[in-house]
């Protein structure tokens, strides 16, 4: 799903909302999110799970096509991990998961 399916879900969901107002509500939280993990911050949503910054130290990599090692510099990557509900939904009659 796309951020513009999301939108036309949550319109059709709600329609006592116009779909602007709905745009600007999930292009809010979006941004809300995307500001906390550039602070460095986490963001847990109950149930569907946490939004956090892993730091990648500089390393030694290889060029695929040539075999010459290069350099790759330090890097922060988002990480993303799913809460037990999430889980329990993707996965359900299997309690090990």
């Amino acid at each position: 799903m796309i951020k513009s399916e999301l939108v036309q879900k949550l319109a059709a969901a709600n329609p006592h909302l116009y779909q602007r107002d709905v745009e600007r509500i999930v292009h809010t939280i979006f941004d809300e999110i995307s500001a906390a993990l550039a602070r460095g911050d986490r963001v847990e949503l109950r149930g569907f799970g946490a939004f956090s910054v892993k730091h990648r130290p500089p390393r030694k990599g290889r060029n695929p096509r040539t075999g010459d090692v290069v350099e790759v510099g330090e890097k922060y990557v988002p990480f993303f991990k799913t809460g037990k509900e999430l889980r329990e939904r993707l996965n359900p009659g299997n309690p090990g998961v």
